[in-house]
């Protein structure tokens, strides 16, 4: 009940105050880190597959044999511990491969990730499994666990097919 008046609040009572902590929570990536952004050509799917990703500020990365979608900041903000008292930090990564059929194949998805500005463990991953938003457009989604925020190299590889991308986790 209380967060429907706050936006109303902030927009008269306390521009200043409000502007300054959204500014605050977004932390911009360092030049140190070469976070994957969208492109001036960027990648469009096969058909059936939708043209633009499902989420707003996101954008699809890859080719036609391996894609995924990646926010357009390059930075996975604020990625919360499931379960709470779990030190890393976890994301959904949804990978879509042409002509993937969770019915009559299993998913040969391999992640891996590594940790680019600073020594840290290796990246951990949940066994991908299958989703899809309709009938033509099934994926393969697995849970990925962050040790430590940073800069990260991440690739996900299907058989001979791979993309490999680079993403922000602030603190």
């Amino acid at each position: 009940m209380l967060l429907r008046p706050l936006p109303l609040l902030c927009l008269l009572l306390l521009p200043q105050v409000c502007l300054s902590q959204h500014r605050s929570s977004t932390q911009a990536v360092p030049e140190t880190c070469p976070a994957t952004k969208p492109s001036d050509q960027p990648f469009v799917p096969p058909s059936p597959y939708p043209a633009r990703p499902h989420y707003k500020g996101s954008f699809w990365f890859g080719s036609d044999r391996l894609w995924t979608q990646l926010p357009a900041t390059g930075t996975w903000g604020r990625l919360g511990h499931h379960p709470p008292d779990d030190p890393t930090f976890g994301q959904k990564l949804m990978f879509w491969r042409q002509g993937y059929d969770p019915h009559t194949e299993a998913s040969r998805l391999k992640i891996t990730g590594r940790r680019i500005d600073s020594p840290a463990p290796p990246l951990l991953v949940d066994e991908p499994t299958s989703g899809s938003w309709t009938d033509n457009d099934s994926f393969i989604v697995a849970g990925i666990n962050f040790p430590t925020t940073g800069c990260w190299e991440i690739t996900g590889r299907y058989e001979t097919d791979e993309v490999t991308f680079v993403v922000w986790l602030p603190q």
